[in-house]
C-alpha cells in the first residue's frame, strides 16, 4: 500500500512539474528575484497576448483619420484659439471613407476625436469648442457618431485618438481639475458610441495656459477605460501597444513583443527603463542581455504609424506628394512584415471626404497585396510544427514556381519564442542559401532575389524553448520601380541666392543630404537677389540620423533694403517637426514683396543652443 502511495505522490510531483512548465503568462509576468538567465528565458517564452491584443494584432492594417479644424486652417498643431465656424466640411460622407479603407484591406478606423487644439469632433458636454459650436449640420453633426455608424454597416472595427494635451481647455496645467475634465470627455466618447477597439493617446505634453505642465492620472485614466470599454486596446501612451518610435513607417527587423520596456504610464517605468538603458526608439528591447537584467517583462506589441501623405492633417499642396506605391509597399514589408500592426494616416480633406489621389493609392496598395499573397508556393505550408534550437523542416514547392518572398508565423498565442531563423532552396541537386532572420512572432516577411527552388528548409537556428509555428510560405511581389518622390522646396529659383554671413550656405545648395549649421540659435538671413511676391516658405530639418539643432519656434521676416524689416504672418512652430522630420511648408496669410528674407530661431527641438537647416526655400504659389 505504502509503495502505491509513493507511487501516486512521484506521479503527481512528475504532472505538477509538467503543468508548471506550460504555464503560461498572460500579459506581464514578474521574474523571482534569484532567477537565472535561463529561467527568465524560459518565463518570457511563456509570456503571451490578452485576447484583445492578439485579436488586434491579427488585424495587420488600422488607419489613422486625422480630421479637425487643422483640416481648414492648413497647420498640423492648432493653438487652440481656432473659431469653430471655420469647421464646415461641404460633403462629409463617413461611408466613403470607411467603403474606401475597406475595400483597401484595412480592420479599424481611428478618428482624431479631439487633437491638441482641444477642438470636439462630437458635441460634448465639456467645452463649447467643439462641432457644435460650427455650422456644420447646423451645429447639429457629430462626426464621431456618423463614423461609427458607417463601420457598423460595413463591418469594421473602431477606435477613438484622444489627446491628452489641450491647447483651448483653460483647466489644462491645473492637474486634478484638467483629469475629471479629461476623463468625462473620455467617458462620453466610451459610453455613446458602442463599442470602441482602440483608444489611442499620445505623449504630447506642453505647458498650460498657466505655464505649468499638465500631470496626467494615467491609473484613473486607465481604469476608466478597462471599466466601460474592457475589450479595447490602449495605444502609446498605454500598456497594450507600443509606438514603434519613428513616423517613418518602419519597424525593427528584430521586433520582440515580450519586451523589458516598461509602458511609460507606470511610475516605475522611468527608473526602470534607464537602469537597463533602454527607451521606446532602442534598436534592442527584449534580447538575451537585456532579459537578463530585467526584472519583469510585457507583452508589448509594436504598433508602426505613419501618413500616406507629408503631413498627418489635410493640405491642398500635398494633393500630388501621396507616398507611391512602392514606398507603401515597402512600408508593408518593414511594418506587418516586421512582427507589428500598421496604422497608416488617411487624412479626409475640406469636402470631408478620403481624396481621390489618396483612395486611388490605396486601390493600388490593395491590387498588389491580394496578388503578391494570393497563392501559398509551400505545399502544407499551413501545416503547424514545434521547433527546439537547431530543428529543421523540409517543404516542398509547387514545380516551377517563380519566388521571392518568404513568410514565417508563430502561434503567437503561446508565446513569441523564435530567436533565429536559415532559409535554403533545393535545385540544381544542392542546397543554396535563400534567405534568414531574426525575430518572427506574429509574422515576418523577408524578400529575396528570385528564384525557382524545388525545396525549401527552414532551419530554426535558435528559439526560447520549444518554438510553434504556424505558417511557412513562399510567394511572389512583383518588383516595383522605385519612383522619385523627391519634392520641390521653393519656387523661387537658388542660384543667385547668397547668405549675409555665409557666401556658400549649404541651407539652399538643392541638396537635403547636406546641413547648414551653427552651435548658437543663429538667424539665417539671405538675399535672393530679386524682388519676390512672397507667399510663404519651406524649412526642411536635419536627417532623422543627426536631428541637433532642428528649430521648434521661429519668426520670419522680409526686407526690401535688408535694413527695414517686416514681420510676417505666420504660425511660430514646427509642429511635430521632431517626431516627423519633413519639409514643412508654411503659408503666410498675405502676400509679402520682397528681396530678403531671414528665418529666426527661437527654440530648437530639445532646447538646445544650436541651429540647424538642411534647406531652406520660398513660396510665390498660393
Amino acid at each position: 500500500m505504502k509503495k502505491n502511495i509513493s507511487i501516486f505522490i512521484l506521479l503527481l510531483a512528475l504532472f505538477v512539474e509538467a503543468q508548471a512548465q506550460k504555464q503560461y503568462y498572460e500579459k506581464h509576468v514578474v521574474f523571482p528575484a534569484n532567477a537565472t538567465t535561463e529561467e527568465k528565458l524560459d518565463m518570457a517564452s511563456r509570456l503571451v497576448p490578452t485576447p484583445q491584443q492578439l485579436e488586434w494584432q491579427q488585424m495587420e492594417l488600422t488607419a489613422f483619420l486625422h480630421f479637425g479644424v487643422n483640416t481648414f486652417t492648413g497647420r498640423e498643431w492648432g493653438d487652440g484659439t481656432e473659431d469653430p465656424k471655420i469647421f464646415n466640411p461641404t460633403e462629409l460622407d463617413c461611408e466613403q471613407w470607411v467603403r474606401t479603407l475597406k475595400d483597401a484591406g484595412f480592420k479599424m478606423a481611428i478618428i482624431t476625436a479631439k487633437h491638441h487644439d482641444g477642438f470636439c469632433l462630437w458635441p460634448t458636454k465639456t467645452t463649447q469648442h467643439s462641432v457644435a459650436a460650427s455650422p456644420w449640420q447646423n451645429g447639429k453633426g457629430d462626426v464621431v457618431r456618423e463614423l461609427r455608424d458607417a463601420c457598423l454597416k460595413h463591418d469594421m472595427k473602431f477606435g477613438v485618438y484622444l489627446s491628452p494635451w489641450d491647447r483651448n481647455a483653460p483647466c489644462y496645467g491645473d492637474s486634478p481639475t484638467y483629469n475629471l475634465f479629461f476623463i468625462e470627455q473620455l467617458t462620453e466618447l466610451l459610453t455613446n458610441y458602442g463599442d470602441v477597439h482602440e483608444v489611442w493617446f499620445d505623449g504630447a505634453n506642453g505647458e498650460g495656459p498657466n505655464g505649468k505642465k499638465q500631470i496626467y492620472d494615467w491609473e484613473a485614466i486607465l481604469a476608466t477605460i478597462r471599466r466601460l470599454q474592457p475589450k479595447a486596446v490602449t495605444a502609446i501612451m498605454g500598456d497594450d501597444v507600443r509606438w514603434v518610435g519613428n513616423e517613418k513607417g518602419i519597424g525593427r527587423e528584430t521586433e520582440w513583443s515580450a519586451t523589458a520596456l516598461t509602458p511609460g504610464i507606470y511610475p516605475r517605468s522611468g527608473e526602470q527603463n534607464k537602469a537597463l538603458g533602454i527607451f521606446g526608439k532602442a534598436k534592442d528591447l527584449g534580447g538575451h542581455s537585456i532579459v537578463a537584467r530585467a526584472a519583469e517583462l510585457f507583452w508589448y506589441p509594436s504598433e508602426v504609424d505613419v501618413s500616406i501623405r507629408p503631413g498627418w492633417f489635410y493640405h491642398t499642396e500635398q494633393d500630388n506628394q501621396v507616398k507611391s506605391l512602392q514606398h507603401l509597399v515597402d512600408i508593408y514589408f518593414k511594418s506587418v512584415g516586421y512582427n507589428s500592426v500598421l496604422l497608416l494616416n488617411i487624412p479626409p480633406d475640406r469636402r470631408g471626404l478620403i481624396h481621390e489621389n489618396d483612395a486611388q493609392r490605396l486601390k493600388e496598395l490593395s491590387a498588389y497585396l491580394k496578388k503578391s499573397f494570393a497563392q501559398n508556393h509551400v505545399r502544407k505550408g499551413r501545416a503547424a510544427w514545434q521547433a527546439a534550437s537547431g530543428a529543421m523542416r523540409q517543404y516542398n514547392v509547387q514545380k516551377g514556381a517563380l519566388v521571392n518572398t518568404f513568410m514565417i508565423q508563430e502561434d503567437i498565442s503561446k508565446g513569441q519564442r523564435i530567436e533565429s531563423f536559415l532559409v535554403e532552396a533545393y535545385k540544381n541537386g544542392a542546397w543554396h542559401y535563400l534567405c534568414e532572420g531574426t525575430t518572427v512572432g506574429y509574422k515576418r516577411l523577408v524578400r529575396f532575389s528570385d528564384s525557382r527552388p524545388e525545396r525549401i528548409r527552414v532551419t530554426i537556428r535558435s528559439a526560447r524553448g520549444m518554438a510553434n509555428i504556424s505558417a511557412v510560405g513562399l510567394f511572389y511581389a512583383t518588383p516595383l520601380a522605385n519612383k522619385n518622390e523627391e519634392i520641390q522646396l521653393s519656387d523661387v529659383p537658388l542660384d543667385k541666392w547668397c547668405a549675409t554671413e555665409d557666401s556658400s550656405c549649404l541651407a539652399f545648395d538643392g541638396n537635403r543630404n547636406t546641413v547648414w549649421r551653427s552651435p548658437s540659435l543663429t538667424t539665417l538671413v539671405v538675399d535672393m537677389k530679386q524682388k519676390v511676391e512672397v507667399n510663404g516658405f519651406s524649412y526642411t530639418p536635419p536627417t532623422e540620423n543627426d536631428l541637433t539643432g532642428t528649430i521648434y519656434k521661429y519668426t520670419f521676416h522680409v526686407s526690401l533694403d535688408g535694413k527695414t524689416w517686416e514681420k510676417c504672418d505666420a504660425d511660430g512652430e514646427f509642429s511635430n517637426i521632431m517626431h516627423n522630420p519633413t519639409p514643412y511648408f508654411v503659408r503666410f496669410g498675405k502676400t509679402y514683396t520682397a528681396r530678403y528674407f531671414k528665418l529666426e530661431p527661437l527654440s530648437e527641438i530639445n532646447g538646445e543652443a544650436c541651429t540647424a537647416i538642411a534647406e531652406i526655400g520660398i513660396l510665390t504659389n498660393k
